[in-house]
């Protein structure tokens, strides 16, 4: 874990013409943002936010790739996102009980920006648009988590990894083919199952001609089948 200063998180000015989420606001509420604000690069395993510590802030990702997940009984996680740059991150404790909700830790080599909280408070006081963006931000992923808890409660197995499978096409890596960040072991718990039940899955998946896997890089070959599976679950 380094702190740094990199061309990707100069200031706040510059960030503005990234993320979404800023573009409502003023050149005076990103001063504001930007006080005290900081980048760290964390190596691929290590933690950025740790379940039930002070939630002093809210991060951005920068550069790389970051799996938010609970943090269970017995060690088991339960992996509810993949965070991408520019994508916020930090809540809901921020504004209930000052407490991360989860875990977040670096799937690769990856940079994140910290701004404080306090900060971050105040501009949503101040600019109606911008407390607005960060609702319906809040409200996506809500919905989002709805979905797979049905998806992890009345799928069978092949159901919850084609999700899985569709998620990452569709939503992380926007392609057919992709080679995954992710251990067997992760994929399990992005689907509430065992490594050993995601690789038998794999090349049941893989014997019917859905997907190719070499190594860590899949291949979907018949994405509407993989459809079909997680529609019936």
């Amino acid at each position: 874990m380094i702190n740094i200063k990199s061309e990707k998180c100069f200031d706040c000015t510059a960030c503005n013409e990234r993320s979404p989420l800023f573009h409502y606001l003023t050149k005076d509420e990103l001063a504001i943002m930007n006080a005290g604000r900081f980048e760290v690069h964390f190596d691929a395993g290590e933690t950025i936010v740790k379940q039930g510590t002070i939630a002093n802030h809210i991060m951005v990702i920068t550069s790389g790739i970051a799996k938010l997940f609970l943090e269970g009984i017995d060690r088991r996680n339960l992996i509810l996102d993949l965070v991408l740059p520019w994508k916020l991150f930090g809540g809901p404790g921020l504004f209930n009980d000052m407490r991360y909700h989860y875990s977040v830790s670096a799937l690769t080599a990856t940079s994140a920006c910290f701004i404080a909280a306090d900060h971050v408070r105040q501009v949503i006081r101040s600019n109606p648009d911008f407390a607005e963006s960060i609702l319906r931000h809040c409200n996506k992923n809500s919905a989002a988590n709805f979905d797979r808890l049905i998806s992890l409660t009345q799928k069978q197995m092949p159901g919850r990894l084609a999700d899985t499978l569709i998620y990452l096409t569709n939503d992380i890596f926007q392609k057919n083919r992709f080679t995954l960040p992710l251990s067997r072991l992760e994929l399990g718990e992005m689907s509430n199952m065992t490594k050993e039940s995601v690789t038998r899955i794999l090349k049941e998946f893989e014997a019917e001609k859905i997907i190719t896997v070499e190594g860590k890089t899949i291949e979907i070959l018949n994405f509407e089948v993989l459809k079909e599976i997680s529609v019936r679950g």
